[in-house]
């Protein structure tokens, strides 16, 4: 929970109680033409959501986008009416300020907070870092506040992780020391400790209201399969550093759907066949993807897996878990409709991994 009063007594602001948005909810609100301006500090949101289709004409309809990035993608290209890409420094450069070198912490997929320094002379003597250049916009259009001082925190971002520490005490607690410590120090997390904050003190499952996994997308028939999509080996979020796949067998290309032998069979399809996949829905909107290859795989039978965000197009934006609203990309119901064969595809080009476009 957001510590109101305790943010109230440091920097004398109250803080707003309006709820945000999250990723779908964002999404729909822009599919209204109610959103007016969208800063993304890094990510690629555009490349990462679902409904590509319609999200993407409604990107370019927003008035104003701003992207801070240390490399272009998909959302540098793909932008609303107005655009401004902000570059900066990268972790691996030199973030010099007027305090100093500067260190910056991370924390990793196991919730542990360690320190982390550039090692390499920045690409530009221009570029700023994040740090810099949300302190000197927040500078700029907020009103002045003696009790937040950016540009203290620009030059010093110990000074800013001081700050966390006194809003978060017993978890960011002598913060500027413990993030060099090995391994970092661990964000602590109830679960991993076993302690379960229940009523019973135990943890607690949530049982379905039915076992028709999707609900909203119901879809029978021997043809209709679920697809799943997933990461490649060398992938980070929407970053595809190469187009194999080691872990399943896959090289050259990520347009690509692993099916079980059987449903290649009983399809009448044949490896490196080349397939479009569509999604099977009820509301009348048109979703495919096509020239994806046939490649035999050990997945469960009426299963076929693909990747992100190659296949995002496929997922309509409703579909969602119903109380986080995260993204269904796990079970996606879809026909086949052979294509042309595999002799035919164009070899994948540099670009397409740069920008995060879809391989032909």
């Amino acid at each position: 929970m957001v510590p109101k009063e305790k943010l109230k007594q440091q920097y004398c602001f109250d803080v707003p109680e309006k709820k945000g948005l999250n990723t779908v909810e964002a999404c729909e609100e822009i599919l209204k033409e109610k959103i007016s301006a969208f800063f993304m500090l890094g990510g690629n949101f555009v490349r990462a959501i679902p409904d590509h289709g319609r999200m993407e004409p409604a990107w370019r309809k927003i008035p104003l986008t701003v992207q801070v990035v240390t490399r272009l993608n998909r959302s540098s290209v793909i932008h609303g009416r107005r655009s401004y890409l902000l570059p900066c420094l990268g972790r691996i450069e030199i973030d010099q300020q007027a305090g100093g070198a500067q260190a910056v912490s991370v924390e990793d997929s196991t919730g542990c907070m360690h320190g982390s320094r550039g090692m390499v002379k920045p690409a530009s003597e221009h570029l700023l870092s994040e740090v810099a250049i949300v302190a000197e916009i927040a500078k700029r259009i907020l009103i002045p506040n003696p009790r937040v001082n950016w540009t203290a925190w620009r030059a010093d971002y110990s000074r800013i992780r001081n700050a966390i520490a006194e809003t978060y005490p017993e978890i960011f607690h002598d913060f500027n020391e413990r993030m060099w410590t090995p391994g970092g120090f661990a964000r602590p997390l109830a679960a991993r400790e076993r302690k379960w904050k229940t009523e019973n003190g135990k943890a607690n499952f949530i049982t379905p209201d039915s076992f028709d996994e999707d609900p909203d997308m119901p879809a029978d028939g021997p043809d209709v399969l679920r697809l799943m999509t997933t990461r490649g080996d060398s992938q980070f979020n929407t970053t595809v550093y190469g187009l194999d796949d080691r872990f399943r067998g896959v090289h050259g290309t990520r347009h690509m759907l692993l099916m079980h032998v059987a449903d290649i069979e009983r399809l009448g399809l044949a490896e490196g066949d080349m397939v479009t996949a569509a999604t099977v829905s009820q509301d009348g909107i048109a979703r495919s993807v096509d020239n994806l290859r046939v490649h035999a795989f050990d997945i469960p039978a009426g299963c076929i897996m693909g990747y992100f965000p190659e296949l995002n197009p496929l997922i309509p934006l409703a579909h969602h878990a119903r109380d986080s609203k995260v993204p269904a990309a796990k079970s996606i119901p879809v026909r086949l409709t052979p294509t042309r064969t595999r002799t035919q595809v164009r070899p994948a080009q540099p670009e397409d991994m740069l920008m995060g476009a879809p391989a032909p």
